[in-house]
C-alpha cells in the first residue's frame, strides 16, 4: 500500500505541491524558465529553515555524548565482564547527568514525515490523482523528472544532461569532501561503543553516499540533495561554534 495515499498524507502532499508551484509563479517573471527549479531550491531552504531546532536539539546531544565518553569508557572498562551492570552504571550515569542516551533520535524522527512529504514532491509522477507538473519543467533544457541513470539507460541521455547533472553531483562531492574535513571527529571524541571509532570515520566517506543516490534521482530531487547538503554543512559548523565538543578531557 503507498502510504502518500491515505487522505491526510495525500493532502499534505497535495498542498506542497500547491505552495511549490505557487513559489513557481511567482518566481516566473523574474527567473524565467529555470523559476521552477529555483522554487525547489527556496522550498528546500525554507524546510532547512524550519528544521534549525532539531539541528540544534542534535547538536547538544553530540555535545553530550562528547562529554560523557570518558566516563562510559570506564565504565564499559569496569564492568566488561557483567553486561547487566554495565547498563545499570550507564544508564544512572544518564540520570545523574540529567541527559538521555536517545536523545539524538528525536530530532531524527521529528524530520523525518517532513523530509519525506517534500521528496516525494521530486519523485511522483502524480500528486493527488493530478499530474506534477513540477517534472516536466526544465533547468537548462533538462526536465525536473529527468534522471542520469533513466536517461543512460533509456538511451536518451544528451550533452545537456550530461553537463548539468555533473555539475550538481561534482557540487555533492565538494560539499561531502569539505564535511569530511571540517567535521572530522577527534579521535576521543568517538562514542564510547566498541569500535565507535572506526563507525565514526565510515560514517565519513558514507558523505559521498549523497552523489550516488543523485545520479539515480529525478533532476528535482538532486536539486533538492545538494542544497540540502550545503545547509547541512553551514548549519553543523555554526552549531559547532556555539556547541563546541571537548575532546580528551578525563574526570
Amino acid at each position: 500500500m503507498d502510504l502518500l495515499s491515505f487522505p491526510p498524507l495525500a493532502a499534505t502532499l497535495d498542498a506542497a505541491y500547491a505552495l511549490l508551484m505557487g513559489l513557481a509563479d511567482l518566481l516566473q517573471p523574474v527567473a524565467g524558465a529555470p523559476s521552477a527549479a529555483l522554487a525547489v531550491i527556496v522550498l528546500t531552504l525554507l524546510v532547512r529553515a524550519i528544521l534549525i531546532p532539531t539541528g540544534v536539539a542534535q547538536a547538544k546531544a553530540e555535545q553530550t555524548r562528547a562529554r560523557l565518553a570518558p566516563k562510559l569508557r570506564e565504565i564499559q572498562r569496569r564492568f566488561t565482564d557483567d553486561r547487566e551492570r554495565m547498563s545499570r552504571e550507564t544508564m544512572k550515569l544518564y540520570a545523574d547527568e540529567k541527559a538521555s542516551p536517545f536523545a539524538g533520535c528525536a530530532p531524527v524522527l521529528v524530520q523525518a514525515p517532513i523530509v519525506g512529504i517534500v521528496y516525494a514532491l521530486f519523485l511522483y509522477p502524480a500528486i493527488a490523482g493530478h499530474p506534477n507538473a513540477l517534472l516536466t519543467e526544465e533547468l537548462l533544457g533538462v526536465p525536473l523528472g529527468t534522471s542520469l541513470a533513466g536517461s543512460i539507460l533509456g538511451g536518451a541521455a544528451t550533452g545537456e544532461v550530461a553537463l548539468v547533472f555533473g555539475v550538481v553531483v561534482t557540487l555533492i562531492l565538494a560539499v561531502a569532501e569539505l564535511t569530511r574535513r571540517l567535521l572530522r571527529p577527534a579521535t576521543g571524541s568517538a562514542d564510547a561503543a566498541p569500535g565507535g571509532e572506526a563507525l565514526i570515520r565510515m560514517a565519513g566517506f558514507l558523505q559521498f553516499g549523497t552523489a550516488v543516490v543523485a545520479l539515480f534521482v529525478p533532476l528535482a530531487a538532486a536539486l533538492y540533495l545538494l542544497v540540502t547538503v550545503s545547509c547541512t554543512l553551514v548549519q553543523r559548523l555554526m552549531l559547532r561554534r556555539r556547541f563546541p565538543i571537548e575532546v580528551g578531557v578525563r574526570e
